[in-house]
C-alpha cells in the first residue's frame, strides 16, 4: 500500500517530491478530492460521509480518510466526525475556483448543439 504523499518525499510522477507533485499525487487517488469536497460545508460522521460519497466502500473511506489526515488536511472533531483543518480548508478555497470553472464548462455545453465543434487544420 502506497504511503501518504508528502513534499520532499519521492511520489508518483517526482522523484524530488516537489510540493505541487504530492499534491497532485495525493489529490489523483480515488475519492481523494470528493472526501475533501464533502467536507466542505461542516464535518461529518464516517457513514453520513460514505453516503455522500456514493456507498464507496468503507476500506477506501478509511484509507483515504488516514491518507488525509497524515497529509494534515483532515481532522476527526469531538463528536467523532470528520472536518477540514485549516490546510483543508485552504484547498476547499482553491478547488472553488476550479468548480466555478466547471461550471461555465457545462454550461458551454448546455447552451452548444449535441455536436462537437468542428475541428479545422
Amino acid at each position: 500500500m502506497p504511503s501518504t504523499p508528502r513534499p520532499g518525499n519521492r511520489v508518483r510522477g517526482s522523484t524530488t517530491g516537489r510540493p505541487l507533485m504530492a499534491a497532485l499525487d495525493l489529490f489523483g487517488r480515488r475519492w481523494t478530492l470528493r472526501i475533501l469536497w464533502e467536507l466542505r460545508d461542516q464535518p461529518l460522521g464516517f457513514r453520513t460521509l460514505q453516503q455522500r460519497c456514493d456507498g464507496m466502500s468503507s476500506s477506501v473511506l478509511r484509507q483515504r480518510l488516514v491518507e488525509l489526515s497524515e497529509a494534515r488536511l483532515v481532522e476527526r472533531d469531538l463528536n467523532d466526525g470528520y472536518g477540514l483543518t485549516a490546510l483543508g480548508e485552504e484547498v476547499i478555497d482553491a478547488l472553488s475556483g476550479l468548480h466555478s470553472w466547471s461550471e461555465r464548462w457545462a454550461a458551454e455545453f448546455d447552451a452548444s448543439t449535441t455536436d462537437p465543434p468542428e475541428q479545422t487544420e
